[in-house]
């Protein structure tokens, strides 16, 4: 993973170079809206690069959780980076449908479609692992959208070509802006979840409470909390409340059962009996 990061980065920081250089030359606001994006997309993959070596490190005394959120982090930044640049791109070409000017077509085309080559050739470099972390699903999508932003980018200077409607260029950087915030907001909504301690969108905390309820012996389950320990691992933990002395409690099976089910696989486990829940002050739900 990280040669696909390395690779990733370096190829397409070369290309935003290129693209910026060429968007000037062709006077081409959607040329230099998409270079805009994919610089941020290399700020992403360096993040993220960044995150996934920490995230590595093992725990120290003080972070005993070792560097895993770090990985949360990068996803946010990443977000709030594109977001910022949407911003930036809408002004620009906003001012540009008020005084449209004249765009080198071919010149934008021929860019926008190594940028096709560029972008959808480094997607494929995540494909593999973006269904396991919300870190390296961020790079994938943002790299596949930006292949097809680039595409939309020549489609735009074709239709310039073909009519001499110049304000198809800015009109065109307002879709990519759209576009952008579209493939973005759920990354933001997901990684700000994960900052903040949410349950994971992959886990199902209903589900996770009717399976430790349904354990032999178990008549109550609270305190249930289930967080993202980075954008990989997920953590639990919970009050489980038996009846009587109950001898096959086995809490070590109940961990493996988490992991197997719901891919939890950092969870604790306090055992209590009724005397002890009737005194526990976590008992209600709503408590923390």
């Amino acid at each position: 993973m990280d040669r696909a990061f390395a690779v990733g980065a370096a190829v397409n920081l070369a290309f935003v170079v290129g693209e910026v250089g060429f968007g000037v030359a062709a006077n081409s606001m959607a040329l230099i809206a998409d270079a805009a994006h994919n610089f941020g997309d290399v700020l992403g993959l360096l993040l993220a690069w960044g995150a996934a070596y920490l995230g590595r490190r093992p725990p120290t005394s003080r972070r005993t959780y070792g560097w895993g959120r770090g990985t949360i982090l990068a996803a946010l930044a990443n977000a709030s980076v594109l977001l910022i640049g949407v911003g930036a791109i809408g002004i620009e070409a906003l001012h540009r449908l008020s005084n449209p000017q004249p765009v080198q077509t071919g010149l934008v085309m021929i860019v926008a479609a190594v940028g096709i080559l560029v972008n959808g050739g480094s997607a494929l470099l995540f494909l593999r692992d973006r269904e396991h972390d919300l870190n390296v699903r961020a790079q994938f999508t943002h790299l596949a959208g930006d292949a097809a932003i680039a595409a939309g980018v020549v489609l735009a200077a074709l239709a310039i070509r073909l009519t001499g409607l110049v304000w198809l260029d800015p009109a065109a950087s307002l879709i990519v802006a759209a576009l952008i915030t579209l493939g973005t907001w759920g990354l933001l909504r997901e990684s700000l979840g994960l900052a903040l301690d949410a349950v994971p969108e992959t886990v199902k905390q209903d589900e996770v409470a009717a399976f430790l309820a349904s354990v032999p012996g178990v008549t109550e389950v609270h305190d249930l909390h289930i967080w993202g320990l980075s954008t990989t691992e997920t953590a639990l933990t919970a009050h489980l409340v038996y009846a009587g002395e109950a001898e096959d409690r086995r809490p070590h099976e109940l961990s493996a059962e988490l992991r197997h089910r719901f891919g939890i696989g950092h969870a604790t486990v306090q055992i209590e009996s009724d005397a002890d829940a009737a005194l526990c002050r976590l008992r209600p739900n709503n408590v923390v």
